[in-house]
């Protein structure tokens, strides 16, 4: 059987009788070999430990040792590189236990300016290639390349690794690609090979290559319909293709057609260039526990105005508010409320936040507070004036005044009085 291969160091393509052969130009081994190659176009592009990777590329001399990036005692990791990690490090464990797991790590304070502006590097070279690249997150993106092939003189396998040497190059970090034919797959394919991988699922092998997984493979699978899956007798991807899609509809409802088509291998969602986020957030964790009411408010104000700037800065505004808190015992909890009009504005997120947080302070001491907008839609939807009581159009007004001012004097020009000590 013939297999399409591609050398990742020099770009050759040629086909091979032989699994595991070097490349016939350059000898390298450094081969992705698969039989549908040539015809995959749908990738995702993740970063390796990216965080902890930008800070090695800055600092040659911690380049060999672990890294942690997070916070102070009470934080979290933000990330771990993976020799941290070959000690059981890993994102979100909080920072006591990391170090305790890694004592020898080297801690670094994040610096989301410096990450970001990598992140806004490594999508630019994306799109010197195609411009259907459809950001995740500050160092992950779906591409498609469909119809590339003419344009970049080689398939899109081969335009990816590309892309992925010019990041290493130019960025100074790594990635691995996840090749197939379709969004879920292609995100699912990119965890298989890390770091520097290429890992490529095509059709033919996609329904035998799932069956085996776990539930949770699939996307938006979370840990609450994962524990009533497993409570059905379902556990694994297979289980879900021997099941009926009304069956699966009538069970779990409309979350039913994702578990039918995702498990077969079907997936016909866009890659979509101006996909909007799906939430935008901003949580903060204390350095002393806190369980008085307005001691959490203060808290929380800062991070109703940090995620109000985000939204106004992308033309946004959401319907959903959800507060997040974390108990000293680390605990979750989280309370969600759906607004009348979508919103943008850091007082009405802030008013909701409160009402949610009122009744969660009758006792138990909080380590974390974050607060989030969901149901994402295009500005003009939201902060319409209200023909009644008119307080929608007054709070957009001085919000508008405020920013206004802070563009011209900075940030901590002018604010309201909550902001204060």
């Amino acid at each position: 059987m013939t297999i399409q291969a591609l050398c990742r160091d020099c770009l050759t393509e040629f086909d091979s009788m032989i699994e595991g052969a070097r490349c016939t130009a350059c000898g390298s081994p450094r081969l992705r070999q698969h039989a549908e190659l040539g015809t995959l176009s749908i990738a995702h592009i993740d970063c390796d430990a990216f965080y902890a990777s930008v800070e090695k590329r800055d600092n040659p001399a911690i380049r060999d040792k672990p890294v942690i990036v997070g916070g102070g005692h009470r934080g979290v990791v933000s990330a771990a590189c993976y020799v941290a990690r070959l000690y059981g490090v890993r994102s979100a464990m909080p920072m006591f236990q990391a170090m305790k797991a890694c004592p020898d790590a080297v801690i670094i304070r994040p610096d989301m300016a410096k990450y970001s502006a990598v992140g806004q590097q490594i999508h630019a070279i994306m799109q010197d290639y195609t411009p259907l690249v459809e950001p995740l997150s500050i160092d992950e993106a779906y591409l498609d390349l469909n119809g590339t092939q003419a344009l970049h003189k080689g398939s899109p396998a081969r335009t990816l690794a590309l892309i992925v040497k010019r990041i290493e190059t130019e960025a100074g970090v790594s990635a691995s690609i996840g090749l197939s034919y379709n969004k879920f797959l292609a995100k699912v394919a990119s965890d298989l090979d890390k770091p520097r991988g290429f890992a490529a699922i095509g059709a033919e092998e996609a329904p035998a290559f799932l069956a085996p997984r776990p539930v949770g493979t699939i996307w938006g699978v979370g840990k609450a319909l994962r524990d009533k899956l497993r409570r059905d007798g379902v556990t694994t991807v297979g289980h879900l293709q021997r099941m009926a899609e009304p069956d699966l509809v009538a069970r779990y409802g409309s979350i039913g057609r994702r578990l039918y088509h995702f498990s077969r291998g079907h997936d016909d969602r866009k890659v979509s260039p101006s996909s909007a986020p799906k939430s935008i957030s901003a949580e903060t964790t204390f350095a002393e526990d806190i369980y008085n009411l307005d001691a959490l408010c203060k808290r929380l104000w800062p991070l109703c105005e940090t995620v109000s700037r985000r939204l106004k800065n992308r033309k946004l505004a959401g319907r959903s508010i959800t507060l997040k808190l974390k108990r000293a015992d680390f605990r979750q909890v989280t309370r969600s409320r759906t607004l009348t009009m979508p919103t943008q504005l850091a007082e009405i997120i802030y008013r909701t936040g409160v009402a949610m947080l009122e009744k969660e302070t009758n006792g138990p001491a909080y380590r974390l507070i974050g607060i989030g907008v969901a149901d994402i839609l295009d500005a003009e939807e939201g902060d319409l004036p209200d023909l009644l009581s008119g307080e929608t159009g007054k709070l957009s007004r001085v919000e508008r005044a405020i920013d206004d001012v802070r563009a011209r004097m900075g940030e901590n020009s002018i604010g309201k009085g909550r902001r204060l000590p």
